[in-house]
């Protein structure tokens, strides 16, 4: 059960993770909003490293973002958490696959395989929960300027992209829980115990439980109990 448990989570968190990485480079992860708009000539969206603008005709331009100072700190937070999201989920596909049972990878220790697929379950969790904080907080900034009513800049709506982080990062915190949950039943307890080395006793010292009781001899009884009735005649 284990091993089902395992492989499962092992294969769950790196499609998330693969699926974290196709969010990243995705364009959608704002796409302006046409609400209040009685004629729309343009569309824009825009994602962590740039933004593009397309007509009616189906002709887009895109221009990336040039400054990175120039950014809000949402932003530059954003970047940093998928870049470490990307990158703890790399670590925890390598020390998952040492991990599995079903590998040859010190097989003969089953301690050290459940240790490393404990580490990779951590790792996929904290890569899920990286990206997981990075696509709400992108959202909720998107919320914020959609229902500020002094806002008087461009107001955008939650692109196809986040919604796909989100399912993203959940497949890798699911899969990495059951990973780091199987590393339990995983490891064995060695059974091989070394005993103290103790010397023999010497049979002087030893007691001898199974020697037969010696008689009780009665110190009232009279010597003469030990001699024939003829002895006395």
């Amino acid at each position: 059960m284990s091993m089902l448990l395992e492989t499962v989570g092992f294969f769950l968190a790196t499609i998330g993770w693969g699926m974290l990485a196709v969010t990243l480079f995705n364009s959608y992860w704002r796409v302006s909003s046409v609400s209040g708009n009685v004629i729309t000539t343009s569309t824009i969206f825009e994602n962590l490293w740039q933004s593009c603008a397309t007509d009616s005709t189906g002709v887009y331009n895109c221009w990336e973002f040039q400054s990175l100072l120039e950014l809000p700190a949402y932003l530059q937070v954003s970047r940093a958490l998928m870049i470490s999201a990307l990158v703890l989920g790399c670590l925890g596909v390598l020390c998952g696959m040492l991990g599995l049972q079903c590998t040859k990878v010190a097989e003969e220790n089953p301690n050290v395989k459940a240790k490393m697929a404990a580490v990779g379950g951590c790792m996929f969790i904290l890569a899920g929960i990286c990206g997981m904080v990075t696509v709400s907080w992108y959202a909720s900034n998107i919320t914020r300027d959609f229902f500020n009513p002094l806002f008087v800049g461009t107001k955008y709506e939650i692109g196809p992209a986040l919604y796909l982080g989100w399912s993203a990062s959940l497949l890798v915190i699911i899969g990495g829980g059951c990973l780091f949950t199987s590393c339990r039943a995983h490891s064995s307890p060695d059974k091989s115990y070394s005993y103290p080395y103790k010397a023999p006793k010497s049979a002087m010292s030893a007691p001898t439980t199974n020697a037969p009781p010696r008689p009780r001899i009665d110190s009232n009884a009279s010597s003469g109990g030990k001699y024939g009735k003829n002895a006395y005649v």
